[in-house]
């Protein structure tokens, strides 16, 4: 016999998402006997159920929904977070630190330049990592030595005290123009009065300066010699050579000059240099001829063909604005600093003359080739003063003493300012100079 089918509200579905919202209890029975289907509406659809169903295990929700993950793969996610977190906090400022290093460069306690590390210009111009880092150690090193002994090292003390060096510059390879490997290079820079030092990190290497920063602070003090010279002066003039101006010269009367101070007399000899007096080798005997370290016999390669000679330029200049400016040589030697500012003196240059033993030799234009000077155009017979550069002083000369028996390309500023300003007040007079030409003539390095 059949019975009606009991519709109890309590009746648990099984439906696909889990337990039905009409599953009030769980009182409802399980099986109908002669009942084959049952349908109950569930969100606006019908749903087939057969009584048979109604045996099978109840489908939960979390059977499909993602599992909560256990412990352990929480742990796993959690360690890996911290891992993540500690590469973004510390390993990125450290390669952004690294990465701004080499663009602002490295720092040195006490100065004001950086040490840069730069690949250059030279073919296959790429650092080896671990030449690299050796040489910019060492570099640094040395210039912190140089800082702590400051005092000892006067070129060095000269040129941080005037801000002078801009920046030093790592490269594997230093080529100067024409191709020519150094192991140390100054340049100029495009503000007035700064240069950069290039240093050779594969001739570190190869000098064995490379981990022996005390070796490299002394060989470092070297160059500051051309720091200063460098950053002293403009860059080469025209030609290398001044144009003589006579006519526009700016030439002044000993009158005048016995008014001028120590201020106008500079300015007087720098216009000059500019239009008339003419310091540069004139017979190109210095063109890729070594240099003397001041002070000493020691000779050194120079790192382009006229170095040299430019140098030269520099120091005779150099050497002529202290005649005309220190009080002493006004003293001393009055004429010298005359004759550099009426027009007397239109060249002094240091030569090298082999075949000539003597130190220094003034040479008169004869009066026949006198010249016109000045908007007054008055006529001079205009002296040119030679420094033989390799030449040392004989004892019975009167400055030998003075000297140091050094050759005169050896001299320092001061020394070589009083070689030149004693041969100008010994040697130009006011008398007929045919004698002292005619002797001249005779020793002319052209001959």
């Amino acid at each position: 016999m059949l019975r009606e089918p009991q519709h109890n509200t309590g009746y648990r579905s099984h439906h696909p998402w889990g337990e039905s919202p009409f599953a009030l209890s769980a009182a409802a029975p399980t099986a109908v006997e002669g009942f084959q289907d049952f349908q109950l509406p569930f969100l606006g659809k019908m749903c087939n159920h057969s009584f048979e169903r109604c045996k099978m295990k109840e489908t939960k929700v979390y059977d499909f929904m993602p599992k909560t993950p256990t412990l352990s793969v929480r742990k796993k996610i959690f360690r890996l977070s911290v891992a993540l977190w500690c590469v973004i906090i510390f390993a990125v400022p450290f390669a952004l630190s690294k990465e701004a290093q080499r663009l602002n460069g490295h720092p040195i306690p006490g100065v004001s330049f950086r040490v840069f590390l730069e690949s250059g210009k030279s073919e296959g111009g790429k650092f080896d990592q671990a030449l690299g880092r050796a040489a910019l150690d060492t570099i640094v090193q040395a210039f912190t030595k140089l800082v702590q002994h400051r005092s000892q090292y006067k070129r060095f003390d000269q040129a941080v005290t005037k801000n002078m060096l801009e920046r030093v510059v790592i490269e594997p390879r230093v080529l100067n123009r024409d191709g020519k490997e150094f192991p140390f290079l100054v340049a100029r820079t495009k503000h007035k009065g700064k240069v950069k030092l290039l240093i050779n990190a594969s001739r570190l290497e190869q000098d064995g300066y490379l981990n022996h920063p005390d070796a490299l602070a002394l060989r470092l003090a070297k160059e500051f010699q051309w720091v200063i010279s460098k950053a002293s002066t403009k860059p080469k003039r025209k030609g290398g050579w001044v144009t003589r101006d006579s006519k526009n010269a700016l030439i002044s009367t000993n009158s005048e000059i016995q008014k001028m101070s120590q201020v106008e007399r500079t300015e007087s000899l720098q216009a000059l240099l500019e239009n008339y007096i003419q310091t540069v080798d004139a017979y190109g005997s210095l063109i890729n001829q070594p240099y003397y370290e001041i002070g000493t016999t020691t000779l050194i390669d120079p790192t382009q063909s006229d170095s040299t000679a430019k140098r030269y330029d520099i120091l005779v200049r150099e050497a002529l604005q202290l005649i005309v400016k220190e009080p002493y040589f006004g003293k001393h030697t009055p004429k010298a600093v005359r004759s550099l500012l009426n027009g007397k003196v239109w060249q002094v240059m240091m030569a090298k003359i082999d075949d000539r033993d003597w130190t220094t030799r003034t040479r008169i234009v004869p009066k026949d080739n006198a010249v016109k000077v000045g908007v007054k155009e008055k006529l001079i017979q205009p002296a040119k003063v030679l420094v033989n550069y390799h030449r040392a002083m004989e004892p019975e000369e009167n400055l030998y003493v003075e000297m140091n028996g050094l050759p005169m390309g050896a001299l320092s500023i001061q020394q070589l300012a009083r070689v030149i300003a004693w041969e100008i007040q010994t040697q130009i007079t006011e008398k007929s100079l045919r004698g002292h030409v005619a002797q001249d003539e005779e020793s002319d390095p052209n001959r």
